[in-house]
This record gives C-alpha cells, sequence and structure tokens, in this order.
C-alpha cells in the first residue's frame, strides 16, 4: 500500500559525514559501518582505510537509498535479510543503487517503477501493482538544508572542541577537518573541486582550511 519514491535523488550532490547521515536517517553510525564492512551500503566517498577519522563520505543519493532503507526497516518491518535480496534484485533488474529507482511495498513485497513501461511491477515475479506514492526525498532535502545552515560568522573560520572529530582542527560549524581539506588539495584538487566534495563549504572555508594547515607546518 506504500511507496517510497526515489527517481530524483541524484538531483543534489553533497558530501555529509556519518554523523549527519545518522540525524537524517535515523541509523545508527554502528549501522551504517556495519552495511559498509559486509558491502551491503558502500559511501560513495570513502578512504581505503576506514579506521581513520571521517573516512567515509555520503552523497545524497546515499543518503535517499539509506532512509528508504530504514524505513523499509522500521516502518515496514521488512528484516536484513530480505533487504539483502531486495539489493540483488535491484541489480538483476539494471539498478546499481538503491535510489536509481522508485520502490513500492505491498504486504511486504517491494516492488519498482518500470522505467521502460512506466507500470509498477513485482521485483520479484514482474506482476503488476497500483500503489499510492510516498516520497523521501522532500524529507531528506529540508534535514539536508537544515545540516548545511551555518551561522556567517563561522564561515572562513577554523575551530576545535574536545568532542568534534577527536579534538582535531575542523572548518567551523561542520566536522570536516582541515587536514582533510589538505590532503585533496596536495592531491592536485583545485579550490572549486574541493568545493564539488563538498558543497556545503564555500571558497573562504577551503583557504582558511589551508591556511591553518600550512601555520601549523610552520609552528610544528
Amino acid at each position: 500500500m506504500i511507496v517510497m519514491g526515489t527517481s530524483q535523488a541524484n538531483s543534489n550532490v553533497v558530501a555529509l559525514t556519518e554523523d549527519h547521515v545518522s540525524r537524517v536517517t535515523g541509523l545508527t553510525k554502528g549501522q551504517l559501518r556495519a552495511w559498509d564492512r559486509k558491502g551491503f551500503f558502500q559511501p560513495k566517498f570513502a578512504y581505503d582505510d576506514r579506521k581513520a577519522a571521517y573516512s567515509r563520505f555520503y552523497s545524497f543519493k546515499d543518503v535517499v537509498g539509506l532512509k528508504t532503507i530504514e524505513t523499509l526497516r522500521s516502518k515496514y518491518k521488512i528484516g536484513f535479510k530480505k533487504l539483502k535480496d531486495v539489493a540483488e534484485e535491484l541489480k538483476a533488474k539494471g539498478f546499481d543503487h538503491w535510489a536509481d529507482t522508485t520502490l513500492y511495498v505491498v504486504k511486504k513485497e517491494v516492488h519498482f517503477r518500470n522505467p521502460q513501461t512506466g507500470d509498477i511491477e513485482s521485483l520479484r515475479d514482474g506482476q503488476l501493482a497500483m500503489l499510492a506514492v510516498i516520497d523521501v526525498i522532500n524529507d531528506v532535502q529540508e534535514k539536508v538544508a537544515e545540516l548545511s545552515s551555518r551561522p556567517q560568522e563561522k564561515v572562513g573560520a577554523v575551530e576545535r572542541h574536545k568532542f568534534v572529530a577527536r579534538n582535531s582542527w575542523v572548518i567551523s560549524g561542520t566536522r570536516i577537518p582541515t587536514s582533510t581539506i589538505r590532503r585533496y588539495y596536495e592531491a592536485g584538487f583545485s579550490v572549486e573541486q574541493i568545493l564539488t566534495e563538498y558543497p556545503s563549504l564555500t571558497a573562504a572555508d577551503v583557504q582558511a582550511a589551508l591556511d591553518h594547515e600550512n601555520c601549523f607546518d610552520k609552528s610544528a
């Protein structure tokens, strides 16, 4: 009887930390990390060394997919084994990501919208269904917008707090370490390219992080 719409999930680009994703989706950081280790759901942006601080960043599309999964689990009581089956069935239908199509649920069976015909079909047997639509994208967009808003005085500044990023220096109002920005810059990324990876930041934020890292080197 219910639908989680995700087909517009590629309309935004963001890079969100585990903390942000947890707040938006309701999933715990432990769940996110376990799903990453098992290969069930891996973030778009991630370091090979997952033990490093802030080694996982999620795109908007990732967050829509995760919110869909969380809704399937919590509201419609679909278990993890069934979710794994759904993931495999989606891949068999040509969908590489949970947010690549609109998913529907009726009596704990997952359906999808066939992009070629527009029909709503069962993932398992192709049987047609007529269902009402509930979209998770607006909810995710609103929550992400709330996360990305920062006071003007924090733009172009860095800070450090005892309980944020293990007391590392971060761009003010975020949990993005200045050392991470430096690594991107040293890897050859321009300021514009770094902003593509972190759309919630400004050029002033990136420059403040690089200036801080340079001063830190000189004082070491």
